[in-house]
């Protein structure tokens, strides 16, 4: 393909030469070509906006794009001719194209000139990628992360918006000139983003950041919307990143944006960045739950068919329109469900999941009975979220039956509005109306009270969550402590209990009536003193079930307060803000002196000269190294029960005592049990030291060399030659009395026994242990020791202490471990490689 010749050019007047302008200029930033030259980026792999991340499951079907399609496509124009600028198209029927223009609306319009805004000059037209030689166009992204906007279905400013975000933080464009020439409410989302996007890692930096953001959401929850598109092609093209920021901004996701998008509603979004975050931070996990899911999948799919064309036949004799599909396995879900649960593997993949999609509510619950009509509950496991919505705007009705062949069956039914919002939340239907005052845009809360469930109603709980969030960051003064109650409160699971005019009051699971309190108005909370549920009075720590009545006694008398003791068994972030600034706004000196009393006590415990410390410097520095401006800031702290006296003593311990040398005990070989002992000292060692005849030699136990393993020989005190590794950890230490370093070299024989450490690690699981024994054992090697600890993520670490005779067998004994079901590591341990 070529340019069109020049003379056709010439022919088509001067009108048309001057709509050819040449590359460079002003909203002609990047050539038309360039979007071309994105390929499957941003042209071809529309339906994907980017690059793909980890294998993951097909996803979910997006809805239509709509009107506003048109702004995703790539464009198509001549390529450039060699030594020929960029030129502007002009395509037959353009005239035509110009009176159709002229017929949009105004924010049509508007949406058409925002991909050529997003072009300005200022940072080029290509980008480089961090970690590679290639460079992209800079419109990549922002197409992309509008594309994502559109499946969800957003609004012209939201995809204005994003194809806008980046201009105003990476070019000379600023935010008055975008206001002028897109609005109000397209500069005040693409604002919210750009302070959202000055991201600095570290844990203080995030904090602040996460403030920021709730400040912006109770603007326009929209702009959140744009981050969480902006992150989600940030996530798919992490590879590109180094590693260390690969895990961070994992991390990140993983913490913050994930859950946001669940409570928003959004779990389209929520359940790949979960994935994507999961592959990047534990890719071992995630290579073996993929290859688990690949095992099972035939025989799971077939199940899965049985059950689908079961409830699909009952439900068309019952004369009930429906659609019936099977409910896709999220490698973070099920990663999560063996976590939580501590179930097995094949517990949780085999349990079938089935999605029933009805016209109304009345075939919602019309479904249910045609399905317990064919199987039967499971008791206990049903769930109606319609007449009770979640807290992100999910209804739906759960229930769990024992199918065929005696399998339990997970079903959600629903209608195919509830689905839409369960896919795409609050972008789902954002009736959202926008009003413009003093060049800022306001959310609508005049809403009428929808009836139960509705998405009016639904709209207006969600509204409510955000507010709350601004409370609390305008409550609490401690970055820090802001993201922690955030983090609880996106993680929690909950129940729903009611007060005494039957409003439902959503907590967190292990909920008391002091949270109650303090969820239905702060100053009810401060006052409480007693509580009555069910119609019985109970202890305040009592814990709240779901469909509690719950009521609490208030005092009145003058200067009632919460109680320090309430930290100890409040579970919800409100709550437990609330006491705290309390007690720092109005009992400070009270918690200064409990402060002090509690150091004083801990300090006991340890034997620690009180006074001389109180009185010194030495507390005053740690408190400044724990950053606090003075000592009482500190003693405040500990008294209000943010930070914990017995840790202030113990960093206390560390600075007046230093750290003790390690003795030359430590650096040498441990001497081996009395079970073992006379083994060992017959064994030989298969180690010769030169120059020297008849010596005692001994392997050290430290880092358990084996014969190919570069090794020294260091003189002990008694006990003969011990024999390092050249890596041992030891061996700095040891080098520092060089006259009792010698040269040893390897001399195996047919008696020599060698002493070999392996880990392995693995997603736990019943008979986990029993099974490598098994296979060590059939490897013919000699277990000494065995120890196991299973970590709160379900990740069983085992190491083994085993002897054997040829070390060129440990190869083929790894490679039988790795063989073991759920294993997804192990390797050999030496003081060189700390596990």
């Amino acid at each position: 393909m070529g340019g069109p010749p020049r003379s056709a050019l010439a022919r088509r007047g001067p009108a048309r030469r001057r709509a050819a302008r040449p590359e460079g200029r002003e909203g002609r930033g990047t050539p038309c070509h360039a979007r071309a030259e994105a390929g499957g980026e941003a042209g071809a792999g529309r339906a994907r906006a980017s690059e793909p991340g980890p294998r993951h499951g097909p996803q979910a079907a997006a809805p239509e794009l709509g009107p506003h399609r048109r702004l995703l496509e790539p464009g198509t124009c001549p390529p450039r001719a060699p030594g020929r600028a960029a030129l502007v198209p002009v395509q037959p029927g353009a005239r035509a194209a110009a009176a159709d223009r002229a017929q949009q609306r105004p924010q049509d319009r508007d949406v058409d000139a925002a991909p050529d805004r997003a072009r300005v000059p200022g940072r080029g037209a290509l980008a480089p990628r961090p970690e590679a030689q290639e460079r992209r166009p800079v419109i990549t992204h922002p197409l992309a992360v509008t594309t994502i906007l559109a499946e969800l279905g957003m609004d012209p400013a939201t995809l204005m918006a994003g194809l806008l975000h980046d201009t105003v933080e990476d070019t000379e464009y600023g935010l008055d000139q975008l206001r002028r020439d897109f609005g109000d409410s397209v500069a005040l989302l693409v604002d919210g983003v750009t302070k959202l996007d000055k991201v600095k890692f570290g844990e203080a930096a995030q904090a602040e950041t996460v403030r920021k953001m709730v400040v912006a959401m109770a603007k326009d929850p929209r702009v959140l919307v744009i981050k969480l598109a902006d992150r989600l092609h940030n996530m798919r093209t992490m590879r590109y990143l180094k590693r260390e920021k690969q895990e961070k901004k994992a991390r990140e996701t993983l913490e913050i944006y994930a859950p946001l998008a669940h409570r928003l509603g959004m779990n389209t979004i929520k359940w790949e960045l979960e994935d994507l975050a999961f592959a990047i931070l534990y890719p071992k996990m995630y290579d073996e739950i993929v290859r688990l899911v690949a095992e099972r999948a035939p025989k799971r799919d077939e199940y899965l068919a049985i059950v689908t064309d079961e409830v699909q036949s009952d439900l068309r004799a019952a004369r009930i329109k429906a659609t019936v599909t099977g409910r896709p396995k999220h490698y973070y879900s099920v990663y999560q469900k063996m976590i939580v649960r501590g179930r097995d593997f094949a517990e949780i993949y085999d349990l079938v999941g089935i999605r029933v999609l009805v016209d109304t509510v009345r075939d919602c619950y019309a479904a249910l009975g045609t399905v317990h009509a064919r199987w039967n509950p499971v008791p206990g496991r049903f769930k109606d979220y319609i007449a009770m919505p979640k807290f992100n705007m999910y209804q739906s009705l759960h229930t769990t039956v024992i199918g065929p062949n005696g399998k339990p069956v997970e079903l959600q039914i629903r209608t195919f509005d509830m689905h839409r919002r369960a896919e795409y939340g609050i972008a789902a239907h954002w009736k959202y109306k926008q009003e413009t005052v003093a060049g800022a845009s306001k959310i609508r809360t005049d809403v009428p009270k929808a009836g139960k469930g509705t998405a009016g109603q639904d709209t207006v709980n969600d509204m409510a969550w955000l507010r709350q969030l601004l409370d609390w960051q305008k409550e609490t003064e401690d970055p820090g402590e802001f993201l922690e109650s955030l983090r609880f409160d996106l993680s929690r699971n909950e129940v729903f209990v009611f007060t005494p005019k039957g409003d439902v009051i959503a907590l967190p699971a292990g909920a008391t009536p002091v949270d109650f309190a303090y969820a239905v108005h702060t100053e009810v909370g401060h006052r409480t003193i007693g509580a009555r549920v069910n119609g019985r009075l109970v202890p305040l720590e009592s814990t709240l079930d779901n469909g509690d009545l719950v009521e609490v006694f208030t005092s009145k008398a003058e200067g009632a307060g919460p109680s320090r003791d309430w930290l100890g068994f409040v579970k919800s972030p409100r709550a437990r803000n609330k006491i705290r600034a309390w007690f720092s706004k109005e009992r400070r000196d009270e918690a200064i002196e409990q402060g002090k009393d509690a150091i004083a006590r801990a300090m006991r415990k340890q034997n620690l000269p009180i006074q001389r410390i109180l009185t010194g410097d030495s507390l005053v520095t740690l408190a400044h190294e724990m950053r606090y401006p003075d000592i009482s800031s500190l003693y405040a702290a500990i008294g209000e029960g943010h930070v914990a006296a017995q840790g202030v003593v113990q960093k206390l311990v560390q600075a007046l005592g230093g750290e003790e040398a390690a003795s030359e005990d430590l650096a040498e070989s441990t001497p081996p049990s009395h079970g073992r002992s006379k083994r060992r000292k017959s064994a030989d060692p298969g180690v010769v030291v030169k120059g020297v005849e008849d010596v005692w030699v001994k392997l050290a136990r430290c880092c358990t060399p084996v014969p190919g393993d570069p090794i020294i020989g260091f003189v002990t005190r008694g006990s003969g030659v011990s024999v390092h590794r050249a890596d041992c950890v030891n061996v700095d230490s040891l080098s520092q009395q060089p006259e009792r370093i010698l040269d040893v070299e390897w001399a195996p024989t047919q008696s020599s026994v060698f002493l070999v450490a392996i880990q392995v690690e693995a997603l736990d699981r019943s008979r986990l242990l029993s099974d490598v024994t098994r296979v060590l054992s059939d490897q013919h090697v000699n277990i000494l020791s065995a120890a196991v600890q299973t970590s709160r993520d379900r990740v069983a670490t085992s190491r083994f202490t085993f002897e054997m005779g040829d070390p060129k067998h440990l190869g083929h004994v790894l490679k039988a471990v790795r063989g073991v079901e759920g294993v997804y590591d192990v390797y050999r341990v030496t003081s060189a490689r700390r596990p």
